[in-house]
């Protein structure tokens, strides 16, 4: 039996254990997939929950708001990506040692390429990141890697300069969250990595009511409950091309799937585990 699981709060909506479930029957394997919410001040909690890893009861681990990067100091060694990013969302043990590993990036990019397809990007590779947390690592070190320039907009601009400053071999910029209108037309991209807009509070959006898109924008939002965001609604009114995070969310499990157990889950029984 292979036990696995996420950590994270709130975990209510979390689509993990039919994603995780679909995975483990596809690929002929008995085993569970459990939530674990663990509260961000429970750092005691947290700390027993991976060390149950290490114990051998659980064979492997997602990790998930807000404990991305509260996670790292109870892991023996991060991965090169891990590291890079400076945020785990998958844990596992390996030669008696606890490793803290990063499929977000991976999997966000995989994703990303699908949805722009080969299509030309007018205005080159610009991209607006929302947000500073764990999620917004991944992405930015994504984004890098493939050759974007990155923008990084958060509400608090001294977390979105220690997340620039994460990356020193990379000329960053950072916006204030009012002056997003006159930096818009200069972009391709723009990523949601914050959690507004996530089920319950469906009515949120990270963006600036009355903010005018242009044509031309692609819309990422890593929130992928609802299936259709507040802020993807509201690009797709003015005509723009939005998706949210629910390919990324696929694609990053099973990753990690393929991380514990060394077997690759189809992608498309992954999809419909959840779609149906």
């Amino acid at each position: 039996m292979i036990h696995l699981g996420l950590i994270g709060y709130p975990l209510g909506y979390s689509l993990s254990p039919k994603i995780h479930a679909a995975a483990l029957k596809a690929c002929e394997l008995e085993g569970d997939y459990s939530l674990f919410p663990i509260h961000p001040d429970d750092k005691q909690g947290l700390k027993e929950l991976i060390n149950r890893v290490r114990a051998g009861e659980i064979d492997g681990l997602n990790v998930t708001i807000p404990h991305k990067q509260n996670a790292i100091e109870f892991l023996d060694e991060l991965t090169p990506t891990a590291k890079a990013i400076g945020a785990v969302n998958t844990i596992y043990l390996k030669d008696k040692s606890l490793i803290g590993d990063n499929t977000d990036a991976q999997g966000f990019l995989a994703d990303l390429k699908k949805f722009i397809g080969n299509r030309e990007l007018g205005i080159g590779k610009s991209a607006l990141v929302l947000g500073a947390g764990g999620s917004a690592r991944a992405v930015v070190y994504a984004l890098l890697n493939d050759g974007w320039n990155v923008t990084i907009s958060a509400r608090r601009t001294e977390q979105a300069q220690q997340l620039a400053n994460s990356f020193p071999n990379y000329q960053l910029q950072i916006t204030n969250y009012n002056n997003l209108q006159s930096l818009i037309s200069n972009l391709s991209l723009i990523v949601n990595t914050t959690p507004l807009g996530m089920t319950p509070n469906t009515e949120q959006s990270p963006l600036p009511e009355n903010l005018s898109l242009p044509s031309n924008i692609f819309i990422y939002d890593l929130v992928y409950n609802p299936r259709e965001t507040k802020l993807v609604k509201d690009a797709r009114s003015q005509g723009v091309q939005a998706i949210t995070g629910l390919g990324m969310l696929i694609e990053q499990a099973a990753l990690a799937f393929e991380i514990w157990t060394g077997k690759n889950p189809p992608r498309e029984i992954l999809y419909n585990s959840v779609v149906e």
